[in-house]
């Protein structure tokens, strides 16, 4: 049955109304139970039929008192800390209230301020996790994958532990070079969506077996009421600790990037998205840079859904900026990102040379020239631009005024075009290509749930051959578009497939290397999605699965190699260790096929496997050539 309802309230309303004899009313919703639900198998209808006859065994009288002596939950609260737009005009949204706001106190631009989300505390999960820290290796693993940033680490002086309240928890750090120093990891308690993913992704097994039969890992899943008080308490003390500094973070390691702040929090997306910890990971890695055009679909309704948005902003100020186009033009739209940022930083670097006299040759020439690769490079360069803000802050020339507007411009944007696949592989597919075509330095993040995802589970190009959608009713008959490999075939574009579920490193080094490839990148990233009919709890496992069976090779192309003379296409993954089917039976997207039509499930199982084989083996050649077998990068 999933989370859905309505088998048990229709058997409510029936029983209780009188409309029609109970038993009749009972008899064709099992009925219809077996009309709707026999394509997915028997034991999906027999679920239904428990449902309805637990239901008809617990139902109830509630006695109401006469008068209420209990005071109302405060709808809407808002912390007294948040900023008068967030009081005046957020928090009225999200109490229902928004047809009473004056059209007056609405950004005039149509500029909405981010980091809102952070104000909407939901409430939404039952079961939270709880940090067990003596099993606790400090991987990240955790916090890395959590499709809402709702649990986070920090490293902090061992003194500031004083002020802890008595139920926080800490633990040494476990790395060196880090003499008196401890280790938090925080749930943020009403904003997790108890989807359980954090739990699937540690990856200690202690001794001591937990209620189900299973080793105890450093996360466990428990009844959130038994400690919200206690974590809020906790929390309350974790935000107060200071954000650790960039500089003495590791970038390259999973475990190093937990301690990143992140840019995009507690979204709307479905409890265990497998689409939102990718761009939780990019706004850690170069929120405080980044230019986000958005693709309509799942991403820009969890991404710019009022009353609140999750793209939030770090400490000092910064963060992304974010902006939603169409399916048709999303490309073309983040492309026009591209080169507007281009040309301001052109106009500040000649507004940095009007300047020259007053600022130094040496100073200005420093920063013309500064390499603008690596976050080491981008945090010296911000260093010397804020020398010059501060020489020129009470300059009051024309030259001076024109660079203080464009000063900030002089460092690189990090301009990421993003969408599912029903935007890249179908109906933006041609401004994709144009854009990736350009050579221009833009990063494409296409988050592949293989399925129009957000309006109902249409097939999509890269729905894979065997599976049922709308419009592939009997399965789908051709296999998925092989995005990957046109890209490759340029030459000069940064192509990468990863899935963060199976293997977190080599999607972050894929990120990182695609941001610095001065080029066009692609970032094909698997994503799980509820339309495929899993347990979302299971994200994980159904991603290792996809990549063990072969459904979906790791692979990276860095054009920068072939310059190197070294073979540029890296296959991250090993041979496929498992069959298609056993990665497939799984999700109810290809079993419904099987419980209909099992002759033809069986046919287009054995097609679908071959076509997996040959892709692999596709893969495996390029693998194998040299530098010179690949087109040469001729910018």
């Amino acid at each position: 049955m999933g989370q859905r309802i309505n088998t048990v309230m229709q058997t409510c309303f029936f029983a209780l109304a009188g409309v029609i004899p109970k038993d009749e009313a009972i008899a064709l919703i099992k009925k219809t139970i077996t009309k709707t639900y026999a394509k997915k198998g028997q034991h999906v209808v027999d679920k239904n039929f428990e449902a309805v006859d637990s239901t008809l065994a617990n139902l109830y009288a509630v006695s109401l008192p006469n008068t209420l002596d209990g005071k109302p939950d405060k709808i809407g609260y808002i912390d007294p800390k948040a900023s008068e737009f967030v009081k005046q005009v957020t928090a009225k949204m999200m109490s229902g209230k928004g047809d009473l706001i004056p059209v007056s106190l609405l950004p005039s631009d149509g500029t909405y301020p981010s980091a809102t989300s952070q104000w909407e505390k939901r409430n939404v999960a039952r079961f939270i996790p709880e940090w067990k820290e003596e099993l606790c290796i400090e991987c990240g693993n955790c916090s890395f994958i959590c499709p809402h940033a709702s649990i986070r680490a920090k490293f902090y002086h061992s003194d500031l532990a004083d002020s802890a309240p008595e139920s926080a928890k800490s633990i040494p750090i476990s790395a060196r070079g880090y003499p008196n120093t401890d280790y938090t990891l925080q749930v943020y308690p009403e904003d997790c969506t108890g989807c359980g993913l954090c739990v699937q992704a540690c990856p200690v097994r202690s001794e001591t077996l937990n209620e189900q039969g299973q080793p105890e890992r450093a996360l466990k899943m428990v009844e959130k009421d038994t400690i919200i008080d206690r974590e809020k308490i906790n929390l309350k003390w974790f935000e107060s600790l200071p954000i650790n500094d960039r500089s003495r973070i590791d970038f390259s390691t999973v475990r190093g990037v937990q301690f990143l702040q992140p840019l995009f929090e507690f979204s709307g997306a479905c409890a265990g998205c497998g689409e939102t910890p990718y761009l939780k990971v990019l706004t850690q890695l170069f929120g405080d840079r980044m230019m986000v055009a958005n693709a309509t679909g799942c991403s820009s309704i969890y991404g710019g859904n009022l009353p609140t948005t999750p793209w939030a902003k770090n400490h000092e100020g910064r963060g992304p900026a974010w902006s939603n186009s169409l399916f048709e033009d999303n490309a073309e739209f983040g492309y026009g990102f591209r080169l507007t940022a281009d040309k301001h930083r052109q106009q500040a670097q000649q507004a940095l040379e009007n300047m020259k006299f007053r600022i130094g040759a040496e100073q200005v020439d420093d920063i013309l020239k500064a390499p603008q690769r690596e976050e080491s490079e981008i945090r010296a360069l911000r260093k010397k631009v804020l020398t010059v803000q501060k020489l020129l802050e009470n300059e009051s020339t024309e030259n001076a005024q024109e660079l203080r507007s464009l000063i900030e411009h002089l460092v690189r944007r990090s301009v990421w075009i993003v969408g599912g696949d029903g935007w890249a592989y179908d109906i933006g597919s041609a401004g994709l290509d144009h854009v990736l075509a350009s050579g221009r330095d833009v990063n494409v993040l296409i988050m592949d749930t293989e399925v129009y995802s957000n309006t109902g589970g249409q097939m999509s190009k890269s729905t894979p051959l065997g599976a049922v959608a709308k419009f592939a009713a009997g399965g789908k008959l051709i296999p998925k578009k092989e995005v990957a490999l046109q890209a490759i075939a340029y030459g000069n574009v940064y192509v990468a497939r990863v899935a963060i579920g199976a293997n977190p490193q080599q999607a972050l080094q894929a990120m990182r290397e695609a941001e610095a490839y001065d080029g066009p990148s692609l970032i094909i990233a698997y994503s799980h999605c509820i339309a495929h009919g899993i347990d979302m709890e299971q994200g994980l496992a159904q991603q290792k699965r996809a990549v063990d069976s072969g459904h979906w090779p790791l692979i990276r192309y860095n054009p920068m190699l072939r310059e190197q003379g070294l073979n540029p296409f890296s296959l991250d993954s090993l041979r496929p260790s498992m069959p298609l089917s056993e990665y497939r039976k799984h999700e109810s997207r290809y079993q419904v096929l099987a419980a209909s039509h099992p002759e033809e499930a069986e046919r287009l199982m054995a097609i679908a496997q071959q076509v997996s084989l040959r892709k692999w083996g596709v893969y495996e050649e390029m693998a194998t050539r040299s530098a010179q077998e690949f087109h040469p990068d001729a910018r």
